[in-house]
């Protein structure tokens, strides 16, 4: 009996798992038809006469935009970092009056829509002249994960053992001193989960980019597909190639970082 419900169990993971994934097959399977079989019925449901000219559009127009997403991700890694690791600093292991309202402001923060902060923004950039700017992104990007970065660092921190932090007091380390040389170093696993996520976000975003900067010079690749679709509706080849392209970073940092991020996610959750 046991084993049946175990049989049954594996068969439903593996359904479900199937119909999540079908959609990324269908986009790579999609990536690879010619154009003139891409409306046929039935549809095929594999490439039999596979054609690059997708990957070719891609790599000839969407370039510029892939590194402009690069850009920007990596400076919404910088930026979440070095504002979410002192500031989860202060909070675990400097007894900041308040500590625990901002915590909850901090969540609070999470859960305001990502097209409210961008009408927000687009009415300060506005006035500011960051409109159609790659640094505008950055900062906008960055306020979405800096507030997970607060609380995970905070998370971690404070499961840190206080004899370290005593032993460099004692050493004549200052605060400053002790979060370089002791904190940082013992916070490697959060700063990596931090930093994926972070990378992650601004990689993917739609709202800022296309709220802040519908008309820049720059745009990223979020941006760029949504355009690419509504200027040339009948290359869904060289669109879905796009889109797999735009995917392999981020399936790369997933695979490669998974072990830092389970073990920065589940950080401070046990305590001795």
């Amino acid at each position: 009996m046991t084993t049946q419900r175990a049989w049954w169990k594996t068969a439903l993971g593996v359904f479900f798992t199937l119909v999540m994934l079908f959609p990324v097959y269908w986009m790579v399977n999609v990536s690879f038809t010619e154009t003139r079989d891409l409306r046929s019925s039935p549809p095929h449901w594999f490439p039999w006469n596979p054609t690059f000219e997708g990957y070719e559009a891609v790599f000839a127009q969407q370039l510029p935009a892939l590194g402009t997403s690069l850009l920007i991700g990596l400076g919404c890694v910088v930026l979440t970092v070095v504002i979410a690791a002192p500031a989860g600093y202060a909070l675990a292991l400097l007894n900041l009056r308040g500590g625990r309202t901002l915590n909850f402001l901090l969540l609070v923060a999470q859960m305001i829509p990502a097209v409210v902060m961008a009408m927000g923004f687009y009415a300060i950039y506005n006035s500011l002249g960051l409109l159609n700017s790659v640094g505008g992104l950055i900062i906008a990007d960055s306020t979405i994960a800096v507030p997970f970065g607060v609380l995970l660092f905070t998370a971690f921190m404070s499961g840190i053992p206080r004899e370290l932090l005593q032993a460099a007091r004692v050493d004549g380390a200052g605060a400053w001193r002790t979060f370089r040389a002791i904190v940082l170093p013992m916070s490697r696993n959060s700063i990596l989960t931090v930093s994926l996520f972070a990378f992650l976000w601004a990689w993917s975003d739609f709202i800022f980019a296309s709220t802040l900067n519908r008309n820049g010079d720059l745009i990223p690749i979020t941006l760029s597909i949504y355009n690419y679709i509504g200027n040339n509706t009948t290359q869904w080849n060289a669109i879905m190639a796009t889109a797999v392209v735009a995917s392999i970073p981020a399936s790369i940092l997933l695979v490669v970082a998974q072990r830092y991020v389970a073990a920065g996610v589940t950080a401070g959750a046990v305590k001795d």
